[in-house]
């Protein structure tokens, strides 16, 4: 059982930046593959991030170049650096595990919110 929880979110200009954080329960903290999705107010859910167990990252193309995914093993955290923002980038994140090996994430965090002023 993983417990996730986010933080980090607030508002910010377009250009500027904020760092998600993704702590997370479990002694195994380090073999599951953590992502980062968001949604947006009448908008499907769609990922932006994830970081394997191996440290393989995979970033959505809106996002390339703007966000960077990493891992603290030791902290069992997950940040997400979201640099250059755009309004397009308001949403709520979410952080999701899912478990080597598996495509399904049955752990999700409650969620947290970006706001990017034009």
């Amino acid at each position: 059982q993983v417990q996730l929880v986010e933080s980090g979110g607030g508002l910010v200009q377009a250009g500027g930046s904020l760092r998600l954080s993704c702590a997370a329960s479990g002694r195994t903290f380090s073999t599951y593959t953590i992502s980062w999705f968001r949604q947006a107010p009448g908008k499907e859910r769609g990922n932006v991030a994830a970081i394997s167990w191996r440290n393989s990252t995979y970033y959505a193309d809106s996002v390339k170049g703007r966000f960077t995914i990493s891992r603290d093993n030791a902290k069992n955290t997950v940040y997400l650096q979201m640099n250059s923002l755009k309004p397009e980038d308001t949403a709520v994140y979410y952080c999701a595990a899912r478990v080597r090996g598996t495509m399904e994430y049955p752990y999700w965090g409650q969620g947290t919110q970006v706001t990017v002023s034009s």
